[in-house]
């Protein structure tokens, strides 16, 4: 016997998964359903999402789509990006970043709505049930969590669209039979997993790159261009000032015409398993390169290697699902202080596939010429000082040594 729900909001994509499982709720708890809709910037038309809401009896003021591309990049992705977050040394954790907020935003709506549950698409195998329920439950102890693929017994595809056409529900062509695999995309990334690509031995196909041209046959001549921050967040490009999402948008295109940005990575999920995905993330690329150049210049060395010390275990919080845990929140903390100075251009050079620092300057800098240069430095730094820190240093060494 289903619990009681009287409302629920649905992460609803007007795919065909999360139109199946609206139908199911409808039917199975009896319940109204509210669709929400988040566009962070996937690049599909999601007028199309509306329309399929309304014809499954969604009423009209219950279907929510929120562009939500500014947020996304100025509260989320920006302050992960200053963190220098790379999940296992690789992944710029894409998917990862945007479930807390549509997790944030479908608690909104349920309370606008007076909703006692939501809903969302995520099977059982992945780390997105994890990070979506994670941000319920942080945000609101007592809100109830329906997740269909751990309750019902469509468990295939051809289930699923049997179930689809019983209840005149649209099915896309390319979806009639197995897909070659599974995609999700926002503006930070695109990622591919499933089907072709759970064999790691086997190459990615070219057709599953969306997202880049192959670097093999992107241009012959490399292309410079500058970024500018301001207290750790990108704010120009090559001299023009961008918000976040414009910017981010911006840096997506150069890194697609230069093939730049794609990850074969099998990694390991939360949930035990490991996983074979392959991800684009064209302008990410080229904006965490940026911001470890202007770093280089304007960090002590101790708070960047502290930061780098700190940042696989925060990448590992998001990756996990724990952006609103507080345990994120003191590493952020920690991290945006860090940035305090972090200001200044870096000039990167973009060609197939690669992307190089050949250039960074800061009014903040803490490099200083006058003290590394090999010509002379007019007593700016005292080369006999050395030996002392060396012969201190070495203390311990010489005593082990005597004693072997």
């Amino acid at each position: 016997m289903a619990e009681q729900i009287n409302r629920v909001v649905l992460a609803y994509s007007g795919g065909l998964d999360t139109s199946v499982i609206l139908k199911w709720l409808q039917q199975t708890y009896k319940c109204e359903v509210v669709t929400f809709t988040a566009d962070l910037g996937q690049g599909e038309e999601l007028e199309p999402a509306r329309r399929k809401a309304e014809m499954a009896g969604v009423r009209p003021e219950h279907i929510f789509i929120d562009d939500l591309k500014e947020e996304f990049v100025k509260d989320f992705v920006f302050p992960m990006m200053r963190a220098n977050a790379l999940y296992e040394g690789l992944y710029l954790l894409g998917t990862s970043i945007a479930r807390p907020l549509i997790a944030k935003r479908q608690i909104e709506i349920a309370k606008m709505v007076g909703a006692d549950a939501v809903s969302h698409g995520a099977t059982g195998k992945g780390n997105d049930q994890v990070r979506f329920e994670l941000g319920y439950y942080a945000l609101n102890p007592d809100i109830k969590v329906i997740a269909p693929w751990r309750e019902w017994d469509l468990t295939s595809r051809t289930r699923l669209i049997e179930f689809a056409e019983a209840h005149q529900i649209p099915v896309a062509k390319d979806k009639r039979g197995e897909a070659p695999f599974s995609t999700d995309a926002n503006l930070l990334h695109t990622s591919s997993e499933g089907k072709v690509l759970e064999d790691p031995w086997d190459e990615v196909p070219d057709y599953v790159y969306s997202r880049t041209v192959n670097p093999e046959d992107a241009p012959d001549a490399p292309e410079t261009i500058t970024i500018d921050f301001e207290r750790g967040d990108g704010v120009a490009l090559n001299g023009e000032a961008m918000s976040p999402a414009t910017l981010l948008a911006a840096l997506n295109e150069l890194g697609r015409r230069h093939g730049i940005g794609r990850l074969d990575l099998v990694e390991n999920r939360f949930v035990g398993m490991k996983s074979r995905g392959m991800y684009e993330t064209p302008g990410g690329t080229i904006y965490h390169l940026a911001h470890r150049g202007i770093e280089q210049i304007t960090l002590d060395r101790g708070a960047a290697h502290l930061k780098d010390e700190l940042a696989p275990r925060y990448a590992e919080l998001i990756y996990n699902g724990f952006w609103f845990a507080p345990e994120r929140d003191m590493l952020q903390a920690a991290i945006d202080y860090s940035q305090e100075k972090v200001t200044g251009t870096v000039r990167l050079k973009l060609y197939k596939g690669s992307v190089i620092v050949t250039g960074r300057k800061s009014p903040h800098s803490l490099y200083s010429e006058k003290v590394v240069t090999f010509e002379d430095d007019q007593g700016a730094y005292d080369q006999r000082d050395a030996a002392g820190f060396i012969k201190l240093n070495a203390l311990r060494l010489r005593l082990l040594g005597r004693r072997g």
